[in-house]
């Protein structure tokens, strides 16, 4: 419960971050846009004013030619000021007085037009390095972002596994002991048991035989062999449940087969078994798990989906071993998290051990299909 509510109180803690850095993205977005539109205003601007300064320049220019050509007039009438009239020095006067005026209103407007100008390049300037910086961050909250919704969801995925893994820790203890529960149990209800009556039967063979009854004593030795038989095939059971002798002696394929049709046989299911490949030996702990491997899906084939024919096909080629348990059970949706599955949970850990892959296809009412690929040396 403990790891649940850490998982709910973390998934609400990441969607905050998500939400506050998604709205700080769509703000430095908006900040960019406005800043581009600025830009694009100044700089349309700054090109105007860069042509008005040209104008004001030409202007200046032809302007001082004529302020010069004035002065140098108003000179001349100056020297020689008894040869023109008192109209032509005052026109003179006042042609050089409103030509040096409207020169000063030129350079007046043309300083003020560089002025413009530089604070137009600045301005220019300070706005590309603020949409430069503001695409900087928002490409580096984009990281932030899909670290956010991808990385720390695969933490949330791995809080989940390693619950997973602390639950079939404990599974596999609980099944451990009642295994040895299992074990003690039918060791004490079976060969014990029967080892105990032997035990009474061969002493009343013995005063059967005493006593003088021969045939007697010959019918109860008959009947303490049947005994030491059942009580033999019970320790042969357990310990072929244990792990299979077939397994050491004769290999994967040869032990599956028997497995499999003695399975078929008791649980009155009909399983057939295909086999693709040269029946070689592999290592001891490819073959053990790889058994294990078709035990558990077919277990579960014949404990939970109720299937009436289950199929098993077995490849083993140069890279891989492959198996395929297909059965025509009421299957499940695989996307559907099912409390306490720890027999999937098994088996996943144990493909996994192998580096292998394994592959569950099912849906409800049309079977179900598991994929098991395991490459070996």
């Amino acid at each position: 419960m403990e790891v649940q509510v850490t998982n709910k109180s973390l998934d609400k803690v990441i969607d905050e971050m998500v939400d506050v850095v998604e709205k700080s993205k769509d703000e430095i977005f908006f900040i960019s846009e406005e800043a581009r539109k600025e830009l694009e205003g100044l700089e349309q601007e700054l090109v105007e004013t860069k042509e008005k300064v040209l104008l004001y320049i030409e202007k200046n220019d032809h302007l001082q030619l004529k302020v010069k050509s004035s002065r140098k007039r108003l000179a001349e009438v100056s020297m020689y000021f008894d040869r023109y009239s008192e109209k032509q020095i005052h026109d003179v006067y006042e042609t050089t007085h409103a030509l040096q005026t409207e020169l000063a209103i030129v350079q007046r407007e043309e300083k003020i037009m560089r002025q413009k100008r530089d604070e137009l390049e600045r301005r220019i300037a300070s706005l590309k390095q603020t949409i430069y910086r503001a695409e900087g961050l928002a490409g580096k909250v984009s990281v932030v972002l899909n670290y956010l919704n991808e990385d720390f969801q695969h933490v949330n995925e791995v809080l989940e596994e390693a619950k997973e893994k602390q639950e079939f820790g404990l599974k596999i203890i609980e099944a451990q002991e009642e295994e040895r529960r299992k074990i003690s149990r039918e060791i004490h209800d079976g060969p014990a048991q029967m080892l105990a009556n032997i035990l009474l039967r061969s002493e009343l063979v013995d005063r059967t035989f005493r006593s003088g009854n021969v045939d007697g004593a010959l019918a109860e030795i008959k009947s303490v062999r049947k005994m030491i038989r059942s009580s033999l095939y019970e320790v042969r059971r357990i310990i072929y449940d244990l792990r299979p002798m077939a397994l050491d002696d004769l290999g994967l394929i040869p032990t599956l087969k028997k497995y499999l049709s003695t399975i078929s046989e008791y649980s009155n299911v009909d399983i057939e078994f295909l086999y693709f490949g040269d029946e070689q030996r592999i290592n001891s702990k490819y073959e053990v798990a790889f058994f294990r491997l078709v035990q558990e899906a077919v277990q579960n084939a014949l404990k939970h989906a109720e299937a009436s024919l289950i199929l098993v096909k077995i490849e083993m080629n140069v890279r891989n071993l492959i198996a395929v348990i297909r059965d025509d059970g009421k299957g499940f949706d695989p996307k559907v998290k099912r409390d306490k599955s720890f027999g999937l949970i098994g088996m996943k850990e144990r493909v996994e051990m192998f580096e292998g892959k394994l592959t569950i296809d099912s849906e409800i009412g049309k079977g179900t299909k598991v994929l098991i690929q395991v490459p070996y040396n």
